[in-house]
């Protein structure tokens, strides 16, 4: 089965272009903040029936104030819907995935749960996700942006809406990138060669009183296992794991060039020997302590929480990270690789619909759509996008947003929209059972193998061959780039 998504690298530039992108999944990490919470307008009824019924969902921390506003987003659905009830269970990015595949195996998934688009052909092989296609109203279609739409899309079937789009980058300490000599505003404007960026991270290594400011510093542990490679890669010629002729592609050249860079930058201690066990909170801490110039990945919602924290700081509020100092924050794009062009990674997740052993009754399908929109749009949807710093992709978000004040850096917004020209493009033609094999190629080669390059436990070359004999087992001789 083939998706039939029908979209451009254009039309995902222009539909993203009105704000910066962010937030987490995919396993996608948030550092911690705070902020209000959230209501939402009511949605269109998508079925008949009166009867009790309750709704299960599974999320994770989308937002830095998300999880706390669980309480509030379940009374407001039961005043939208008397007869229905909204039962979120809380989930960390880090137990996502292992609780929704627990459940899903068991054959009682969560009827909503919160994942990034790229997982859908996991789930759709398994045949447990719920098609709502059927079931959404001309009105709830209307409401969203269509490039996001899309990616919640495959073969024929719509499984859930979506949240947000982001783009993946990399956050510079402002005052630290030009004590380096680095014209950061050249670099957002025009972004950068590998070369380029190896000499700026290495100008940005200090050493003082017995301490290392590293010149970056990347999460590649826990959650953020796969994010440093994946995003990498985009801009080393290779903007999807297969070629426009489907065969699988890190078994290019190109891809043993990445995992080089990977190690070098490490040997010549631009970033920290330990980076192995460097997970997406000792990141934060590492940026907002002045222990490194350049932190990844960088999302959106960094430079809000990183003017919480400087409010927290000139207000000697206790709670303001230990040892913290005031930070500027400036959204960086990834460096590109010898004369490949530049791609910016941009993710789609959101609420998608599963199903269980038995097929659910009709009514329960249409309150599943009913509490997925809830969610997706509206009050909840402009407080969410809001707190995460993310352009708004309903029309009732935007709406409900107008009234909400953001203090965005007006270069940070630019510098997404000019990464967004990058976005690298919808691949609809990846047949499902391709994209699942992909997946488990990731999860059990290149991940594990990943962590034991930057451990310095095998070498680029190695990882390189492992990946390879993999991919030849799952796609076979033709089915890979032999170059």
């Amino acid at each position: 089965m083939t998706r039939k998504r029908k979209m451009t690298a254009m039309l995902l530039a222009l539909t993203l272009a009105t704000g910066s992108l962010a937030a987490c999944s995919s396993g996608n990490n948030n550092p911690p903040a705070n902020s209000g919470g959230t209501t939402n307008s009511p949605s269109e009824n998508t079925g008949n029936s009166d009867a009790p019924d309750t709704i299960t969902a599974l999320l994770p921390p989308v937002s830095p104030a998300y999880q706390e506003n669980f309480k509030q987003m379940e009374e407001e659905f039961n005043k939208l819907y008397p007869n229905l009830t909204l039962k979120i269970e809380p989930a960390s990015w880090e137990d996502m995935t292992q609780k929704l595949d627990t459940q899903v195996n068991a054959g009682s998934p969560p009827d909503l749960a919160f994942i990034g688009s790229d997982g859908i052909s996991k789930y759709a092989q398994m045949d447990m996700l719920m098609d709502i296609q059927d079931l959404v109203t001309p009105e709830m279609l209307a409401d969203f942006d269509e490039a996001p739409l899309e990616y919640m899309k495959n073969g024929d079937g719509l499984y859930g809406f979506p949240a947000y789009m982001e783009v993946h980058a990399i956050g510079g300490n402002k005052q630290y990138m030009e004590e380096a000599g680095i014209d950061w505003k050249a670099v957002q404007e025009n972004g950068w060669t590998y070369d380029e960026f190896r000499e700026a991270i290495q100008s940005g290594v200090v050493q003082e009183n017995g301490n290392t400011r590293y010149g970056f510093v990347f999460a590649t542990a826990g959650v953020a296992s796969k994010d440093y490679l994946s995003i990498l890669v985009k801009n080393a010629g290779m903007p999807s794991p297969f070629t426009e002729d489907l065969k699988y592609a890190y078994t290019s050249n190109n891809y043993l060039d990445v995992l080089k860079a990977i190690r070098e930058m490490i040997d010549d201690g631009s970033m920290p020997r330990e980076l192995s066990s460097v997970d997406a909170g000792k990141r934060w801490n590492m940026f907002l302590t002045g222990q490194t110039m350049i932190t990844g990945k960088g999302l959106a919602v960094f430079e809000n929480s990183a003017n919480q924290n400087n409010e927290k700081i000139k207000a000697g509020d206790g709670s303001a990270v230990a040892d913290s100092i005031e930070v500027d924050y400036l959204v960086l794009p990834m460096p590109s690789f010898g004369d490949h062009d530049p791609v910016s990674y941009a993710v789609v997740d959101g609420y998608v619909a599963f199903r269980g052993k038995n097929e659910p009754t009709d009514e329960h399908k249409a309150n599943v759509v009913k509490a997925a929109y809830f969610l997706a749009s509206g009050n909840v949807a402009a407080t969410t996008n809001s707190d995460l710093f993310a352009a708004h992709i309903t029309e009732s978000g935007r709406e409900a947003a107008a009234s909400i004040e953001s203090n965005r850096n007006p270069d940070n917004v630019a510098a997404v929209d000019r990464m967004l020209e990058h976005a690298a493009p919808a691949r609809p033609d990846i047949p499902v059972d391709l994209g699942a094999q992909a997946i488990k190629v990731e999860n059990e080669t290149i991940i594990p193998r990943l962590q034991a390059l930057l451990a310095d436990e095998i070498t680029p070359e190695e990882m390189f061959e492992d990946v390879k004999k993999a991919a030849i087992a799952a796609f076979g001789e033709d089915g890979v780039v032999q170059d």
